[in-house]
């Protein structure tokens, strides 16, 4: 039977230094992100969901809006019932680095204005986890983000 990977059925915008974040949570558990500031926002766009079975893999695509396709992509897993996870982040050039404890299991690519997060050898605690992508720009600005996902 195959494994479901539910992602956010929404375009994110994504956050940029000097804005302001208001957190909405949808009924149906996806969360949801609103920015106000004065810089350029990209727009991210996922797929609704992918499928996988155990010990397999499966790439998830985060799509950036083209004329910000050299911003890179931050990846974060949220578990019912707890906080988003930071995973990694992924550059254009398709470099990528994992977060604190992330498994090797977990790795990004890149292609054109496509971030991917692949995970490998699937186990049963990644089942109906939702994976969402943010972004802000390749000079290195950090969001202004909660500290539990902090840059």
């Amino acid at each position: 039977k195959g494994s479901r990977f539910p992602l956010p059925d929404i375009s994110l915008q994504a956050w940029c230094p000097w804005t302001s974040v208001q957190y909405l949570v949808h009924s149906t558990s996806f969360l949801s992100f609103v920015f106000s500031g004065f810089c350029a926002l990209p727009v991210l766009t996922q797929p609704t969901n992918a499928s996988a079975s155990l010990e397999e893999s499966v790439k998830l695509t985060c799509t950036l809006s083209s004329e910000h396709s050299n911003y890179i992509v931050r990846w974060y897993q949220q578990q019912p019932g707890k906080a988003p996870r930071y995973l990694m982040y992924v550059r254009s050039d398709g470099s990528y680095k994992r977060g604190d404890g992330i498994p090797s299991r977990f790795s990004g690519s890149s292609s054109g204005a496509d971030r991917y997060l692949t995970i490998s050898n699937i186990k049963s605690e990644d089942e109906d986890d939702y994976y969402y992508c943010g972004s802000y720009d390749s000079s290195g600005n950090c969001p202004n983000f909660p500290e539990q996902l902090s840059c």
